[in-house]
């Protein structure tokens, strides 16, 4: 499981990019797509939307289930990830490099962990 310095993330598997101070790249970890197994389809967000923290973002297909991505912030989407819609394996093969959306206008970063406590935070969740 790769979980890269620098990045924030969510409990639930999101990692955030901050680009300026009120500007992040989101998208899903290497533990969540993992968990998933291969994506096939992903039902990007809208620009223009605004997101809460905890709510929905968009969801997901994989071979294994349907699942929904979490908004790791509050804010507007600014812009959605087109490459996916042709493409989405590539959140299986690179993870940190397939963002699903900026968001932008984000006033906190309350519930972000980083580095080093999404990776206990992962190996407690992995516990039995």
């Amino acid at each position: 499981m790769v979980i890269p310095e620098g990045l924030y993330y969510a409990k639930s598997h999101e990692w955030v990019k901050f680009l300026s101070e009120d500007t992040c790249l989101v998208g899903i970890s290497d533990y969540a797509q993992a968990a998933l197994g291969d994506i096939v389809f992903i039902n990007l967000p809208q620009a223009g939307d605004s997101v809460t923290a905890g709510e929905p973002l968009c969801d997901l297909e994989s071979v294994k289930a349907v699942a929904d991505v979490y908004a790791p912030v509050s804010g507007v989407i600014e812009e959605a990830n087109q490459e996916l819609d042709e493409a989405c394996e590539i959140i299986n093969s690179a993870p940190y490099d397939a963002w699903i959306a900026r968001i932008s206008g984000v006033t906190s970063r309350d519930g972000l962990m980083d580095a080093a406590a999404y990776k206990a935070h992962c190996e407690a969740e992995a516990q039995p």
